[in-house]
């Protein structure tokens, strides 16, 4: 079953043509990457599909709903959360505090509520917290919980706000270079992870330059250049493609 299907998605900044008429769908369950050369317009598309962007043309379809215009509250409400490829967390606040956040978009006690402390809102509250904990045990930073965002190393940062994302329960996981920074190891306890993570029913369409991370953990890739996109298939079909390799590596003049 199709989750998202992204149809003829074009997006220009005054003169530049950053994505031409992209499209591709995105499978129910699966790990898809969306790769190509730096300023391809990965980002870009991404920047689409949550939201922070709107097309010039084109529409993005999600669980049977057209995303385009909708502000980027309703797309995360609607099951889509992201991570950056800068990293963006709260960084005075604790560890448990930016988890928290991601929980908010499911919460329903207004404030009136939360200013008389009504048992409902209390309940949400102590549910939030469960949660919250929960998914920084999946990720493995609740023993960091009390620690400050901006005191963990590199690596735990970007796991952090994976953790947030996962804490406003998405159908789609967006992860845009989450082994960037990493080192060896981190990328293999993070490989362990995304996999984790579509165990859980959640599907991940990720960008990432890191090729083995890519190979060996997606089952269909999608790549472009120059905003278009020029191949789609198997890790295995993409790496044997021609005008792939050549994107990547250019073709000898003679």
């Amino acid at each position: 079953m199709t989750l998202l299907a992204v149809e003829n998605l074009s997006k220009s900044f005054g003169g530049l043509m950053a994505v031409n008429e992209v499209s591709f769908d995105v499978e129910e369950g699966s790990i898809v990457g969306l790769i190509g050369p730096n300023g391809a317009g990965k980002t870009t598309v991404f920047n689409l599909i949550t939201g922070n962007y709107q097309p010039n043309t084109g529409t993005v379809l999600f669980d049977g709903l057209n995303l385009v215009g909708k502000p980027t509250h309703t797309i995360v409400e609607r099951g889509i959360a992201r991570t950056f490829q800068t990293i963006r967390l709260f960084q005075n606040m604790s560890v448990l505090e930016n988890v928290l956040a991601g929980c908010h978009c499911r919460m329903k006690a207004g404030s009136i509520s939360a200013m008389l402390r009504t048992p409902a809102q209390r309940r949400e509250e102590k549910d939030a917290m469960r949660h919250a904990l929960a998914e920084l045990e999946f990720v493995g930073l609740v023993h960091e919980w009390q620690n400050k965002a901006k005191n963990l190393s590199y690596g735990n940062q970007r796991l952090l706000e994976i953790a947030r994302a996962l804490a406003t329960k998405p159908k789609l996981i967006v992860l845009d270079e989450p082994a960037g920074g990493m080192n060896d190891q981190e990328t293999q306890d993070l490989i362990r992870l995304i996999r984790a993570i579509q165990e859980r029913g959640i599907t991940v369409l990720l960008i990432e330059h890191d090729m083995g991370l890519v190979m060996r953990v997606c089952s269909s890739l999608i790549v472009l250049e120059h905003g278009a996109k020029i191949a789609a298939g198997s890790p295995a079909e993409i790496q044997a493609n021609p005008r792939v390799i050549e994107a990547y590596l250019g073709v000898d003049s003679e």
